[in-house]
């Protein structure tokens, strides 16, 4: 428990770690931002696909793993249509600008959960070395996360140090998630694999809704491409040095 609890708020604070250099800036360019999200995407892809899914299946069969993808991708589905999909672009007025800072934040903070839920399921599960290769991995994509997250704020006029405290409130969800996915899936006895399943299809969903075709909205698609790729060998490079 202590050492979940630990790695779930250093991997939440790498969010507020990644988004302290927003305050030198005012804008990033499309290409940096989009390579930023990619890569995030990459990690994502490899800590579902090369982690969680395999450690569901060698606690259950494909059965159980299909049922917990599905169940976390339509969970996600569901909460998504009550937050609107928010792009990040520029408002001359003021009102529109807040609205759409209010609908980001719920949308990253959306975003957190199933990030959240993998580190504390992956920490109730019988593999030892899981839970600190997951958390090391959410850790690792909260750092871009984190700076995009102040960025798009600041961008959007909201106070530099607000946009900080903000951007740790997208955090706090994603501690909130770890400890409720660790104590749930701990409590009743054979839902760990559920578990693992749900977060890696929580966020598959998240990187092909909403990662994947932001870092190819502005013509970028081949430095996004390579910087997925670059996330995803980050990620299983990871994995590999703590097997």
């Amino acid at each position: 428990m202590e050492q979940m609890a630990l790695s779930g708020i250093i991997a939440s604070l790498c969010t507020v770690l990644g988004a302290i250099p927003a305050l030198l800036f005012k804008h990033v360019s499309h290409r940096r931002r989009d390579s930023l999200l990619a890569y995030t995407a990459g990690i994502m892809v490899a800590a579902s696909t090369y982690s969680l899914i395999p450690s569901a299946l060698k606690l259950s069969n494909l059965l159980v793993l299909a049922v917990g993808i599905l169940a976390g991708t339509a969970v996600l589905t569901l909460m998504e249509k009550a937050i609107p999909h928010v792009e990040p672009v520029h408002s001359s007025d003021k009102r529109a600008m807040e609205d759409k800072s209010m609908f980001f934040l719920l949308a990253m903070g959306l975003h957190n959960l199933p990030e959240g839920l993998s580190v504390g399921v992956s920490y109730a599960s019988d593999h030892p070395d899981l839970g600190p290769l997951v958390s090391f991995a959410i850790g690792l994509q909260n750092v871009p996360e984190g700076f995009l997250i102040a960025l798009f704020l600041i961008s959007h006029q909201v106070d530099r140090w607000k946009a900080i405290l903000l951007a740790s409130g997208t955090a706090l969800v994603e501690l909130a998630a770890c400890f409720a996915g660790f104590h749930f899936t701990s409590r009743i006895s054979g839902i760990v694999p559920y578990g693992l399943a749900f977060a890696a299809g929580a966020m598959l969903y998240v990187v092909y809704k909403e990662l994947i075709p932001e870092s190819h909205g502005d013509g970028h698609e081949r430095p996004a491409t390579f910087a997925f790729i670059a996330g995803l060998l980050t990620m299983i490079g990871l994995s590999h040095g703590f097997r």
